[in-house]
């Protein structure tokens, strides 16, 4: 397993929480370094931000050409094959990284966030870890192997709650899609917060104010 690198941005002495945000496809860590600031904790929430670079890889609809991805996606369609063993390895890798960055810090107090394909990531791990995180924040994405959840055992979200965003302009990613991802994770108990914003596949001041108001509700001490 590939060790990922990170940029950090520890905002208290002695954080009492941790979010963990994923960029998109071909970005890195430095892509969100800003949300930081934008979110203005209160004092209460000592946060640790920390944000991953996935590592560079080939990635077929790149026609072939290496960049940063947490895995390869083949088609954008929904009924594409995906690259299993990809997604499990970046689940592994980002749950490796929280395990060596937070080794005092509950899981109770880390939020997964994540754009794109960072996003689909969060959510992917959110699902599969033996681990029960803080919640998640999941922007312009999907849910990916969508097929796993048709099947028994499913999972049961009763205790997960996730934000989810998109923009109604977006060109990559529809606004079904994340329409469909709410009404996924909503049927199998989660607690949903869903918003639309009149963006494309981007991230809006708005939208990082839904977030803040949403991080206090689950984390304010």
């Amino acid at each position: 397993m590939q060790k990922l690198e990170s940029l950090d941005r520890i905002m208290a002495d002695n954080p009492n929480m941790a979010v963990v945000w994923l960029h998109g496809l071909g970005a890195n860590g430095h892509d969100f370094q800003n949300v930081p600031e934008h979110l203005n904790l209160p004092e209460g929430l000592r946060a640790h931000f920390c944000f991953p670079h996935a590592a560079t890889q080939k990635v077929t609809i790149n026609q072939g050409f290496a960049m940063p991805a947490w895995y390869d996606i083949y088609d954008l369609s929904m009924d594409a094959k995906e690259d299993e063993a990809g997604i499990e390895a970046g689940m592994q890798a980002i749950e490796a990284l929280i395990a060596d960055k937070f080794p005092l810090l509950p899981r109770e107090r880390i939020l997964l966030a994540g754009f794109s394909q960072g996003g689909a990531l969060a959510l992917h791990t959110m699902l599969y870890s033996e681990h029960q995180y803080a919640g998640v924040i999941a922007l312009s994405t999907y849910l990916p192997l969508r097929k796993r959840l048709q099947s028994p055992p499913k999972p049961d979200l009763s205790q997960q709650h996730i934000f989810l965003g998109h923009g109604d302009l977006d060109d990559v990613l529809a606004p079904r899609v994340g329409e469909m991802v709410r009404t996924e994770l909503t049927d199998l108990g989660a607690h949903v917060e869903w918003h639309r914003y009149p963006i494309a596949h981007s991230l809006c001041t708005q939208e990082l104010d839904d977030i803040r108001a949403w991080i206090l509700k689950r984390l304010a001490t």
